[in-house]
């Protein structure tokens, strides 16, 4: 038995969807082929259970935190695992079924619930899907959407895979608060989920290659390292993990790293591994149709995101690009007016925002000071301390910073990086000024409404000219 349609889809999360719907609307026949749970990557297993946790574990904190306020008096009882995780799962089935399930079924494309692979015939690739209780189908299109994600991904440690580790998917299925637990990484999964688990009642150890945020400003890496010391959580860097086991007579985890040229051990009852994530590829047959792979596994793709496949494309966290789901979102639409309209586009990531869900957040837009002078531009850079916003002030938390880069001959903001509550915020009205090519004059004499912590940023584009510390707070 086979089928043909306009556009073939493998996978079903945000870049599955924004291709599905886009080309929907253009009148466009569409198969969505799903071999897991419906829904992706950030629904299922990504930003809504890990940021409703998060969520949760910064509700605990608060009350554990209270005392920063005089008069104000609270505690912070022990964790009902089960409860908060089944709440969360709750909520993730319900986002499903609203923004997936309900959406596919309101445009009217089929869904396959199948595992496919391609075939490579005279007439060009065609898929092979076989559902689960073996029912097998062809499908051929005019055009092949590979949105198939990435997983978490372990680095080859001697003995790691040996043991029960954890990962940011099953760590999120927990039934119970580990005593102590062993974060291997240091980048924004490494650095949610070790907040996460300290805030729950965990005792935490991360052990870091290089710094928190590697590619981000090293500015913001202290910040967050100082924001962690005080909260519990002891992070260990430069740090190379050389081997691991586990203690027969303890149960625990047993971890043997090289830190800074000194071997010493780590225990833990419990070890979670974020040292990154790979894109999932196994499977597919791509060598049948002549779609080329990275290292990685990552589809190569064009500016266009076409495949070496004139007729297959790749969208979303496959192609080894930006890891965020509103990217893997523009990549879907983009490839359907690529692949069925007269249009050439390419995505620019000059302005992408990129968010980190710790506590403060670490969130940034454009480029870092690094990218700037690696660029050949001459560059002039602020940090501005919380200390001097006057939000922060009133919450009592003036943890954080705002760092502004500008090319120095022409005053133009480049970037913005902030470690502050709600910095995202902060990042989305980077956007905009980058968007806009706003100079640092014009940003210091644009409104800013009061008691917010966005005003930060005008008070960081005024301390290129102005002693801040000599502002009225009021008055700035």
């Amino acid at each position: 038995m086979g089928s043909k349609v306009d556009l073939a889809i493998i996978g079903s999360g945000g870049a599955a969807f924004a291709a599905a719907i886009r080309a929907t609307w253009l009148g466009k026949s569409v198969v969505m082929i799903e071999r897991s749970t419906f829904g992706g990557t950030c629904v299922n297993t990504g930003c809504i259970p890990s940021k409703s946790l998060l969520a949760a574990a910064e509700a605990r904190h608060t009350a554990s935190d209270a005392a920063r306020f005089p008069g104000i008096a609270a505690a912070a009882g022990p964790v009902d695992m089960p409860g908060l995780v089944g709440a969360t799962q709750s909520l993730v089935e319900s986002l499903r079924g609203e923004k997936y399930e309900d959406v596919a079924d309101a445009y009217g494309w089929r869904v396959l619930h199948a595992d496919a692979s391609f075939a490579g015939t005279p007439d060009g690739p065609l898929l092979h899907t076989v559902t689960g209780d073996g029912k097998a189908e062809a499908i051929r299109a005019d055009h092949y959407l590979i949105a198939t994600g990435s997983a978490p991904w372990a680095a080859p440690i001697p003995g790691l895979a040996t043991m029960d580790y954890l990962t940011s998917t099953t760590a999120m299925e927990l039934t119970e608060v580990p005593d102590s637990l062993l974060v291997l990484g240091g980048g924004y999964v490494a650095m949610e989920q070790a907040q996460l688990f300290a805030r729950l009642g965990a005792r935490v150890t991360m052990l870091v290659r290089s710094r928190l945020a590697s590619k981000e400003e090293p500015e913001a890496s202290r910040a967050l390292e100082d924001v962690f010391a005080d909260e519990g959580i002891h992070v260990v860097r430069p740090a190379e993990v050389t081997s691991m086991l586990r203690d027969p007579a303890s149960s625990q985890v047993v971890a043997t790293a090289n830190v800074s040229g000194t071997e010493q051990e780590f225990r833990a009852d419990r070890v979670l591994v974020a040292t990154g994530r790979r894109p999932v590829t196994e499977g597919l047959n791509l060598d049948a149709v002549e779609v080329n792979t990275g290292q990685a596994g990552e589809v190569v793709v064009s500016d266009q995101l076409q495949s070496t496949n004139r007729r297959v494309w790749a969208a979303g966290d496959v192609t080894g690009h930006h890891e965020f789901v509103y990217v893997a979102a523009q990549h879907g639409a983009m490839i359907v007016d690529n692949a069925f309209t007269s249009t050439d586009r390419t995505v620019d990531y000059a302005r992408l925002p990129r968010v980190t869900f710790t506590s403060p957040a670490l969130a940034a837009v454009g480029m870092t000071e690094a990218d700037v002078l690696a660029a050949g531009i001459r560059c002039d850079c602020r940090v501005l301390p919380l200390t001097y916003v006057p939000r922060a002030l009133v919450n009592r938390d003036t943890r954080g910073l705002i760092k502004i880069v500008v090319d120095a001959d022409t005053g133009r903001i480049l970037g913005l990086t902030a470690v502050a509550k709600d910095a995202g915020e902060l990042a989305a009205t980077g956007v905009y000024i980058l968007e806009g090519g706003m100079t640092l004059e014009q940003v210091s004499r644009s409104w800013a409404p009061y008691l917010t912590m966005a005003e930060g940023i005008r008070i960081a584009a005024q301390s290129f000219t102005t002693d801040v510390s000599k502002l009225s707070c009021c008055a700035v």
